[in-house]
């Protein structure tokens, strides 16, 4: 029997063992799993271990995946909002000048790995480091089901931008355009159709799923045919699908794939390159910078109409290096612009950012809350039109979560109680069509301290239903709710028993796990339908 293929395949197991454990630690602490996995990067590069062909294809279908699931969410009319084109493109530039300017400075001084850098070269190093991580921040506002959110549509419109950028740039580096076939890619628009077609009669199981990888994969291989990066046709067929009513289901089932490839990603980020004590030093006071570039970012989106809480956790979400930042430091390396030490440099810097960031993000909504007298200060006069004020009427109820369960509970609720019902949520395009079906739903969040110092003393809530989509923003919510001393009672829904015991700790009057009880309402419904 031939066992040449073991010792690959328990070098595959071993780091991907290393990863689950350092992944759980993590979640241990209250951290998210990527830093555990960013951390079995670093220990397997000072092992040297190396991450060969299949950590290389894993990482990349992640990422491929990982922007498929963007489009899926993107609208690109909110790419053309002032505070996003606008304050991704004047933060570009700050960040390039600024920071081109500090390396350019330490040039001169003939220190270590900046020593003989031209003005263009360090440039290009300021540019790297003015991206901020789709990979981190999609990741993030998933785990917290705040993708949809305002702040969270604003982070990702201004990561599209600066990803545009990053797109342009290896175009331009490479010295070559896309071939003449990238025009035939306009034919996808009319083939729209098609996909909508085949979207409505795939189902909802394993072939929802495998057509989902053969657009996501296929896009991107087309893509690449055609002269332009494969990652933008897995972003661009999202989008051209994202209309779709399945486009939601769609994302939702391919959640597990993206998750599971991406630790891929970031265990690559830590494998990038061997460590010298040099460069870590350097990477190390890089970190710093993000203060900087977060500064930037919060003065703009402020400026630009934001409500200071929106501008702070966007900012948070942005407030990190990015792996693009990788790849336009490769290429300077690859022209010999830049010396190869920079992509550990960079690595290190990344994967601190990363580390930097994870805490503040889990805890965005207290930073807000604990600082607001402080933030508030930055807000601008002038309001966007996404920040309405807010009228509850006389709704002793509310129900914060309008999906699937929270769109029933109102309805159940309302033929109970009448008009005292209000259903509340953070995503716009929800709320108007919950409104034109003659529901009555606002916008806003349990957790955002700004909504309920609109509503002091003018609520009436007796009792407050959490539908939210996951443990940690029902969580999130209870949070708030116990800072304002809420006195009325509470429910809130479970996915999982486990989650049960979590949401009565933390204030929940009763819990509903979705799934164990929802047979019993059925059979409820059953009986009553019968006996009538």
């Amino acid at each position: 029997m031939d066992w040449h293929w073991i010792s690959p395949a328990l070098g595959d197991v071993g780091w991907i063992a290393l990863a689950f454990v350092l992944g759980l630690a993590a979640r241990l602490v209250n951290l998210p799993p990527l830093v555990g996995f960013l951390i079995a990067g670093f220990l397997l590069n000072a092992s040297g271990v190396t991450g060969g062909d299949t950590l290389e294809k894993i990482s990349e279908i992640g990422v491929t995946l990982l922007l498929f699931t963007v489009g899926l969410k993107l609208e690109v009319k909110t790419l053309i909002r002032p505070h996003v084109w606008a304050t991704s493109s004047l933060h570009m530039v700050a960040v390039v000048v600024i920071f081109g300017l500090v390396v350019f400075g330490l040039a001169t001084l003939n220190l270590p790995l900046f020593s003989g850098m031209t003005w263009q070269h360090a440039g290009l190093l300021a540019f790297a480091l003015s991206f901020s991580s789709t990979v981190f921040a999609v990741k993030v506002l998933e785990e917290k089901a705040q993708i949809k959110s305002h702040f969270g549509r604003v982070a990702i419109g201004i990561l599209v931008i600066q990803d545009l950028a990053a797109v342009i740039f290896l175009a331009a580096s490479a010295g070559k355009t896309p071939s003449v076939w990238a025009l035939t890619l306009l034919t996808l628009i009319p083939l729209r159709h098609v996909l909508y077609r085949l979207l409505d009669r795939v189902g909802h199981g394993e072939l929802l799923v495998l057509f989902g990888l053969v657009l996501a994969l296929g896009s991107a291989e087309l893509f690449d045919l055609t002269g332009i990066k494969g990652d933008v046709g897995a972003l661009m067929i999202g989008v051209l699908i994202a209309r779709h009513p399945k486009a939601s289901e769609l994302g939702r089932t391919m959640l597990g794939f993206k998750d599971l490839f991406l630790v891929g990603f970031f265990l690559s980020v830590g494998m990038a390159g061997t460590l010298t004590p040099g460069a870590v030093l350097i990477g190390i006071l890089m970190v710093p910078l993000v203060l900087a570039k977060s500064a930037l970012f919060f003065f703009l989106l402020t400026r630009f109409g934001l409500r200071a809480r929106n501008a702070l956790l966007s900012t948070l979400t942005l407030s990190n290096y990015s792996e693009f930042g990788l790849i336009v430091a490769a290429i300077g390396v690859a022209n010999g612009w830049l010396d190869v030490q920079w992509l550990v440099v960079i690595s290190v810097a990344l994967s601190l950012s990363y580390l930097a960031a994870a805490p503040l993000t889990s805890r965005d909504e207290k930073l807000y809350r604990r600082g607001r007298n402080f933030w508030i200060r930055f807000q601008g006069e002038t309001r966007l039109a996404e920040d309405p004020p807010l009228e509850t009427d006389h709704a002793t109820i509310a129900i914060f979560g309008m999906g699937r369960v929270g769109a029933g509970a109102y309805d159940a609720m309302r033929k109970e109680h009448g008009d005292t019902v209000i259903g509340v949520d953070f995503d716009i395009e929800r709320v108007r069509y919950h409104c034109e079906a003659g529901r009555n739903v606002v916008r806003g969040t349990p957790s955002d301290a700004d909504f309920w110092e609109q509503l002091r003393g003018k609520h009436h809530f007796e009792l407050i239903m959490l539908a939210l989509p996951n443990l940690e923003a029902n969580l999130s919510a209870l949070e708030q709710l116990q800072e304002i001393g809420f006195s009325g009672r509470i429910a809130a829904t479970a996915r999982y028993p486990d989650d049960v015991e979590p949401l009565q700790e933390a204030g929940a009057n009763a819990v509903f796990n979705i799934y164990g009880e929802a047979g019993a309402g059925f059979a409820a419904h059953t009986e009553c339908f019968f006996k009538n």
